[in-house]
């Protein structure tokens, strides 16, 4: 039983995504193809992205130029919606989807 139990740990250990770091713009799951100038929910893509989210039942992605991620924790991009940030966690590649561990403004 010992050796079956230190084999899933070992398993899980090994099969974990190590955190990486992502950068981009955050920005909503409304607006990703059109931009914010289509759908213009607020005075500006900060604001437009928050009433997205919050109207419209949409999600905070990050977007950085090549590629759009879904986000897991959709509390932290709010104060962030149209701002370069960098994201670290750990992606799932299959549903591109990070694993959030942290965000913070790019500087």
């Amino acid at each position: 039983m010992r050796t079956i139990l230190a084999g899933l740990l070992l398993f899980g250990a090994v099969s974990a995504v190590p955190p990486a770091t992502f950068r981009g713009v955050i920005i909503d799951a409304e607006c990703v193809r059109g931009g914010h100038a289509a759908m213009r929910m607020g005075p500006t893509d900060a604001e437009c992205a928050q009433a997205c989210v919050l109207s419209h039942d949409s999600t905070y992605l990050l977007e950085d130029g090549a590629n759009v991620y879904r986000l897991s924790d959709q509390k932290a991009p709010e104060k962030f919606a149209a701002q370069r940030v960098i994201v670290v966690g750990s992606l799932d590649e299959k549903t591109k989807t990070i694993q959030v561990e942290s965000i913070t403004a790019e500087k």
